[in-house]
């Protein structure tokens, strides 16, 4: 204090305030405490005009008295979508979800507002520069990694969506990512056929198992009414970037009556809520009855053995507990049957918060 050059009747003041900013921010667990400007009054009070203090995430919980809703560094009031994306996060611990909305309707001379869905932080970093290289507003940040389970992708789809105004959905992170790319996969085609995507998507699914993961993206999502593309680690961000350009360019030019992405009710078959029903982890496997009868065989082989035939009834070859947690391998069930045309088997994961009153559309 005194090198800064601090006339000696304040110094003391000063020692004090910078005491007591060390106290107040290890109180809280702060990861840093930052007072910019500290000012000395013309009377020699010591005071801080301003000052910004980070809590460790991690420790948030243990202190209820600040009043913090979501353990994030957020540069706004949290909003519903994010408030709902950090309560999956705080449910389903198996890999990561981050998700921050950034703009709500895209800057002057874009080409138009679009959803984000990273999978890693640098290379989403990276991959967001590219679509805005290409003249895109990103409507949000979205990042599944660290080897998220299926219904935390699905969930963060379904979130991205609940956006209006999109005119593409973009996904692209490391592209070397060290888990499983076909788990994310088999969330997003889920989540694209449930909301009927109809606006452009390009999502590069690069690491391991990504050539089965662009094989069942692409296979999943052929009934839709537009393209679904899946591209590999051997694909860089601003190649796909441009791709995506052409392809929300290709749109417009087929109709330019088309509208942007409006947020719906996801659709859901006949049979859900009459169904044979079985809980699984955040929500229940529902099987039609009729369409067992002739499906069964098929349904059985792609239930990873956790399906069997009793009496015409399907039934669980492990027990309840242990059912509800194969919530990743029953969801790619569905998703295999969907692929191969096979009725009578959905997987109903809970997100009341982002459904109006009434079931989905069938």
């Amino acid at each position: 204090i005194a090198k800064a050059g601090v006339p000696e009747a304040s110094r003391g003041k000063l020692a004090d305030a910078a005491r007591k900013m060390f106290d107040a921010g290890r109180a809280v667990e702060a990861r840093s405490v930052e007072i910019n400007p500290l000012v000395v009054l013309a009377d020699g009070r010591v005071v801080a005009a301003d000052c910004r203090m980070t809590i460790d995430d991690y420790a948030v919980f243990r202190h209820p008295e600040l009043g913090i809703e979501i353990a994030r560094e957020l540069d706004h009031p949290p909003t519903p979508l994010e408030r709902i994306a950090y309560r999956i996060e705080q449910e389903d611990h198996r890999g990561t979800f981050f998700f921050a909305q950034m703009n709500t309707q895209a800057t002057p001379a874009s080409k138009g507002l679009i959803g984000f869905h990273g999978a890693g932080g640098g290379g989403s970093m990276m991959s967001m520069d590219a679509i805005a290289a290409e003249g895109f507003t990103l409507a949000n940040f979205c990042d599944t990694s660290g080897n998220p389970s299926v219904a935390k992708v699905y969930r963060a789809a379904r979130i991205i969506l609940s956006q209006p105004g999109l005119v593409g959905y973009f996904g692209s992170g490391s592209g070397v990512a060290n888990q499983e790319q076909f788990w994310s996969a088999y969330g997003l085609a889920k989540a694209f056929n449930e909301m009927r995507l109809d606006i452009p998507a390009v999502i590069r699914l690069g690491g391991n198992g990504e050539d089965r993961a662009v094989d069942i993206l692409t296979s999943a999502c052929r009934g839709l009414s537009v393209k679904v593309e899946g591209y590999k680690k051997t694909d860089p961000p601003a190649r796909i970037a441009a791709r995506f350009a052409g392809l929300v360019e290709e749109r417009r030019a087929g109709d330019a009556t088309l509208p942007a992405w409006k947020p719906r009710k996801p659709a859901r078959p006949a049979f859900v809520g009459n169904g044979v029903s079985l809980e699984v982890r955040g929500g229940r496997v529902w099987i039609d009855p009729a369409a067992w009868r002739s499906n069964a065989p098929a349904i059985i082989a792609r239930s990873g053995g956790l399906l069997r035939d009793e009496g015409g009834k399907p039934v669980a070859t492990v027990p309840p507990e242990q059912f509800a947690t194969k919530d990743n391998e029953l969801i790619a069930c569905e998703v295999e049957c969907l692929r191969d045309g096979i009725g009578g088997f959905f997987v109903e994961l809970d997100m009341p918060e982002l459904e109006p009153a009434g079931k989905g559309a069938h």
